[in-house]
């Protein structure tokens, strides 16, 4: 009995720890920051290791493009500009400058709750455009991606928004 509940626990855990998608508005294309006007070079760099990524399968506990996990995919990309992050979400969201939401920019990072009780979750902004937010982060279900805040599913688990970069 406690080696089923183990497993259970871990089989949780690997499914909830990087969340899932639901995209919001399937003709809007997810189109990508790639062209980089504007970029602090700071930024460009993390979104270019980023991006590297992009397409890659989940993973949990990947850091590789055989298979990645988010906060593995935060860890690679910080680590393009010098920037060790711890290696599990929750713990990334306490270094740098937390943020206002309205605030962020490319580059910046943001963390969410989709374990029900902890940040468990975490992505990089590739872009605002017209107040909307955009991030490049691991989904369990489809590997890296990117995603829109406005996703419903996303926007109510969303926690607090940080920046790394100066």
């Amino acid at each position: 009995m406690k080696k089923l509940t183990i497993v259970l626990f871990a089989f949780f855990l690997i499914f909830e720890s990087c969340g899932s998608i639901r995209r919001i508005n399937k003709n809007k294309p997810y189109t990508t920051n790639r062209s980089y006007t504007n970029l602090k070079e700071g930024a460009k760099m993390v979104l270019d290791e980023a991006y590297s990524f992009l397409g890659t399968p989940y993973q949990y506990g990947g850091v590789t493009s055989s298979g990645m996990d988010c906060s593995g995919l935060l860890l690679n990309a910080y680590r393009s500009v010098n920037i060790q992050l711890p290696r599990i979400s929750r713990d990334q969201a306490d270094f740098g400058e937390e943020i206002r939401l309205s605030r962020v920019e490319p580059g910046d990072a943001l963390f969410f709750n989709t374990s029900g009780s902890r940040i468990s979750h975490a992505g990089i902004v590739d872009r605002v455009e017209d107040g909307e937010v955009f991030f490049i982060h691991a989904s369990s279900s489809q590997g890296v991606i990117v995603s829109s805040l406005e996703n419903s599913y996303w926007k109510k688990r969303f926690v607090k928004a940080v920046r790394f970069l100066n």
